[in-house]
């Protein structure tokens, strides 16, 4: 059954049951965009739904399998009609010594970052060039800006990232789909919390090198993903914007 959309923008976004994706998610429903979301929690995208109401659409769908993401993507598509927006937001990290990281460990990490990231635009591109316009947003992070211990697959997957954004925008701009990417700094994430309580010191450091002196807040993310995604940014592609509270420049 076709949807009838409110607005003329439909979005994708990857991981937007929780975390930054939910946030990103919550300004583009506010903004008055169709958004369907994207990931492997049922109960976390249902609830995720209920709370941004009639534009949010639940999607449940493991996008490490990779074969089955051109049929996904032809069911959204006979059901929204289109797709406008994408962000390549799911991901996953890992964090261990680096001569305890298995050959497996390091796959599974690049397969969920990278590859996934790939088939899935590679097939909404298919559909956005038809229309010869479209946006995707890359998300990547602080640890592609600068090494990061006991994160070298997570940091090798978001530099692979921002390499391919800037690789798909000089391909994909002159055809009209708009390719950036945001690396969020640290962001006050369930995440984010995992990786920094347990570790005062890294914490300490973060806070030290932060020049705003505290995490960000994930709707940051989602009104940069805004503002990336609308005409404000219609002369912006290849673009890795660090939204990080001056992380990434802090001394």
């Amino acid at each position: 059954m076709a949807v009838t959309a409110h607005t003329d923008r439909i979005a994708l976004v990857t991981g937007g049951g929780s975390g930054i994706g939910l946030a990103i998610a919550t300004t583009f429903v506010r903004a008055q965009i169709t958004t369907i979301i994207i990931g492997r929690d049922r109960q976390k995208l249902d609830a995720a739904a209920e709370q941004l109401g009639k534009l949010c659409y639940p999607v449940s769908h493991d996008l490490d399998d990779l074969a089955s993401i051109p049929a996904l993507v032809q069911q959204l598509v006979s059901r929204f009609g289109h797709i406008d927006i994408l962000v390549n937001n799911a991901g996953i990290n890992m964090k261990k010594d680096y001569t305890d990281v298995t050959d497996e460990e390091f796959d599974r990490i690049l397969h969920t970052n990278v590859r996934a990231v790939f088939a899935l635009s590679r097939e909404v591109v298919k559909v956005m060039l038809p229309a010869g316009k479209g946006n995707i947003i890359n998300i990547s992070s602080m640890a592609s800006q600068y090494g990061i211990p006991k994160v070298i697959a997570y940091t090798a997957s978001k530099a692979a990232i921002e390499g391919m954004t800037k690789a798909m925008a000089v391909e994909l701009s002159p055809q009209g789909i708009l390719v950036n990417c945001i690396a969020p700094g640290f962001i006050a994430t369930d995440m984010s919390a995992k990786a920094l309580n347990g570790d005062p010191e890294r914490k300490n450091k973060v806070f030290a090198r932060t020049p705003l002196g505290r995490l960000g807040d994930p709707a940051d993310i989602g009104d940069a993903a805004l503002f990336l995604s609308s005409d404000q940014a219609k002369y912006l592609t290849g673009v890795v914007l660090p939204v990080d509270g001056g992380n990434s420049i802090g001394f």
